[in-house]
């Protein structure tokens, strides 16, 4: 049902007057998540398949490739429209301004960075250059603006998690991922004792997220030292 979840929570935002409540924003970001999260798996099932199929299937499998991208294109470009045109405060500062609206500014560009992040998976060339850029800059930020919330913060800890998965996966920046992770990881443990009961659970979630990439990251640039050895 996240199709017909992401179409009402895509109404209530274009209809509703101020900003989305905590609750909203939250069932904004799963339904759209999971809709394009579905067409991202799938165009990675078709990837592998391209390489591996016999010739003749070949142009079947590009075909349903192709299909997968256009939907998944649609629905990214749908949801940055729609941060862009409701929801994106402007590229101010936020400091000194209430807690609820730098968590908006920063779930809000974090999205925005995400869903170019999706894009840039499927795109080439110039195009896939100029989305990634496109991502960079929304990431960066929101990267500014959440130094205005607490380490152990979900929203800041959620953003550090997904900006270092951009350098990695991306900007193939192994070095960047690892050192901005480690960073977030480090901020946040050294503060976890004083963080609220309400986002304990959810911040230690991320925490063990930074770390496992942390831990593979840093294994695979080990590993490739090696082989250049």
């Amino acid at each position: 049902m996240y199709n017909d979840m992401k179409d009402i929570m895509k109404e209530l935002v274009q209809t509703k007057e101020g900003t989305l409540s905590e609750d909203e924003r939250n069932l904004l970001s799963v339904a759209y998540k999971n809709v394009v999260g579905q067409r991202r798996s799938a165009w990675r099932l078709a990837t592998s398949l391209e390489s591996k199929v016999e010739d003749w299937k070949l142009p079947i499998c590009k075909e349903v490739r192709q299909q997968i991208e256009k939907e998944l294109s649609g629905l990214c470009n749908e949801i940055i429209e729609l941060l862009e045109q409701q929801m994106l405060p402007p590229k101010e500062s936020m400091e000194g301004k209430p807690t609820e609206e730098v968590e908006g500014a920063v779930f809000f560009y974090k999205m925005k960075g995400d869903y170019y992040r999706y894009l840039v998976e499927v795109s080439r060339g110039e195009d896939r250059d100029q989305k990634s850029e496109q991502a960079k800059a929304a990431y960066n930020w929101a990267y500014e603006v959440a130094a205005n919330l607490k380490p152990t913060h979900p929203i800041r800890l959620g953003l550090a998690l997904n900006f270092s998965v951009y350098h990695y996966e991306i900007a193939c920046q192994p070095q960047d991922a690892c050192e901005l992770a480690k960073k977030a990881f480090d901020d946040a443990i050294a503060e976890l004792d004083s963080a609220s009961e309400e986002t304990y659970k959810d911040s230690t979630l991320i925490l063990q997220l930074l770390r496992d990439n942390l831990s593979l990251w840093t294994t695979e640039q080990e590993q490739d030292g090696v082989e250049q050895d």
